[in-house]
């Protein structure tokens, strides 16, 4: 049988084990750290056992599968908390934000100005350039009522 790899096939699964831990660190994401896992110990079990090429791709696959498996079920587990948990949710970020209204919230619904950027609001009616807070966030719409 001719050998796919001009190296010992147990370098190869190594090497690739390292690949996949560099690419985790440049492209984050905790997914490439548990094929890397796979592969080490495939070299592994390759290095003791001298296993064929097929048995150590089955290997592999069913390690890497079970490998991610593992990983998203203990992170499902023991989640990492953020210390600023909103971080991507602008629009929670906002309540509790007074806004301006720039088009008077007239039948429940109007828009406000927050920052630099205009959002719509859902709330008692207001005329143009009262200060409201936000209360809430409802399909889009910042919740607002009378800034106290």
């Amino acid at each position: 049988m001719m050998n796919l790899f001009p190296i010992e096939a147990h370098w190869v699964w190594m090497i690739l084990a390292a690949v996949l831990a560099t690419a985790e660190i440049i492209v984050p994401g905790f997914f490439l750290i548990w094929i890397g896992f796979a592969a080490l110990i495939t070299g592994l079990v390759t290095l003791m056992l001298g296993i064929t090429e097929a048995l150590q791709f089955a290997l592999f696959a069913m390690l890497a599968i079970a490998a991610v498996f593992a990983g998203r079920r203990w992170f499902a587990l023991n989640p990492i908390e953020s210390s600023d948990p909103l971080l991507n949710d602008r629009a929670a970020r906002l309540v509790g934000e007074h806004v301006t209204v720039v088009e008077a919230i007239d039948g429940g619904e109007g828009r406000v100005r927050v920052g630099d950027g205009v959002w719509p609001a859902r709330g008692a009616d207001a005329a143009i350039g009262t200060r409201l807070r936000v209360t809430g966030i409802e399909k889009g719409a910042l919740l607002v009522e009378r800034a106290l």
